[in-house]
């Protein structure tokens, strides 16, 4: 996939999310920038309570970001009118992680899915020609689920129902907010599985949050890392599996357990408790639970190149990596080739 601006279909620069509590300001996402490229599958993931869904709710403007900008197809979404934001969330959508609640209990599965071509003014002969063609392409019966309603349905119909109404409006970026956390495992494959067959036939972009590090490795190209509301590492997905850089990332991938009964299950590396947002460390967040941090962790590591220009890494003492003087060296020699 080219590396090129061109393809970036979406782009957050600098997003800040912070909400007003009675203990004061808690930051649940510090000054995160990313991008995603058009038919590309980008995974987040980390610890519950790193600002993930924070993060996916902001660029979804629900609600906007307190700083920062997000930029679909050049418009910067935290600029626009209410009148213009509306005219492209059909665009933006997002699958949530409870099927059942994202669906209206009192509505058939037919009726849900009508709604939004409804409010957009097609015809109600062709609403529900089109509802029965995405119904199939999801593999749900158009008459039989169609009109049934969630409580009579399994999880995994319910979440089939939920992607076919996003892809309906129009989705040009989904957004899988742990989409498949509350299915079982045989039908997380299935949903998995047909989340890539439909991105390939209809070619949207897919924004991936999980805390399951094998369903993210399993679909995405690439992945951020997130810690207590910053991104610490991002780098194409076989690439992070194979050699993660940040000390946390390092962790995390330790207690991916392995498909081999001879091997022992992986044990926790990860010691002390996630620092509270309210009160976050300054400098490297990751500081205060990582055995490398020392006084020059005081400071807030720049997001550097590693190993390939590809793969970043915000840290004073990357692992698996010569020393972070490999990161200087690797940007310098960026700058050389591209002045």
């Amino acid at each position: 996939m080219s590396d090129s601006h061109s393809d970036v279909i979406l782009r957050a620069e600098g997003i800040s999310v912070v909400y007003q509590t009675p203990r004061g300001a808690a930051h649940a996402v510090s000054d995160v920038s990313f991008d995603l490229r058009a038919g590309e599958t980008l995974g987040i993931v980390g610890e519950s309570g790193c600002g993930k869904s924070s993060l996916a709710r902001a660029v979804l403007q629900l609600p906007r970001p307190t700083s920062g900008a997000v930029y679909y197809r050049g418009e910067n979404l935290v600029k626009l009118s209410p009148g213009r934001m509306r005219s492209l969330r059909p665009e933006l959508q997002m699958v949530f992680q409870d099927p059942m609640s994202s669906l209206n209990p009192r509505k058939t599965i037919l009726q849900s899915l009508s709604e939004p071509l409804r409010i957009t003014k097609v015809v109600k002969s062709e609403r529900r020609t089109r509802v029965h063609e995405i119904l199939d392409a999801v593999g749900l019966d158009p008459y039989r689920h169609g009109d049934a309603r969630p409580g009579q349905l399994s999880g995994g119909q319910c979440q089939r129902a939920a992607i076919a109404r996003a892809l309906l409006s129009g989705a040009r970026v989904l957004i899988c907010d742990e989409a498949v956390s509350a299915l079982d495992v045989s039908l997380r494959a299935t949903v998995l599985n047909l989340i890539n067959e439909l991105k390939a036939e209809f070619g949207f972009s897919v924004m991936f949050i999980a805390h399951d590090l094998a369903v993210v490795k399993n679909v995405s190209d690439r992945i951020l890392v997130m810690y207590l509301g910053q991104i610490c590492e991002q780098a194409p997905a076989d690439e992070l599996y194979e050699s993660p850089h940040h000390p946390y990332s390092d962790a995390l991938m330790s207690v991916v357990p392995e498909a081999d009964p001879q091997k022992p299950l992986p044990g926790n590396s990860l010691t002390g408790d996630l620092p509270s947002p309210l009160n976050p460390p300054e400098g490297c967040r990751f500081r205060s639970r990582c055995a490398r941090a020392d006084n020059s962790c005081l400071q807030r590591p720049e997001m550097l190149p590693l190993g390939s220009s590809a793969h970043l890494v915000a840290c004073h003492h990357p692992v698996n990596a010569a020393s972070v003087d490999q990161a200087l060296e690797t940007t310098s020699k960026s700058a050389a080739i591209h002045p």
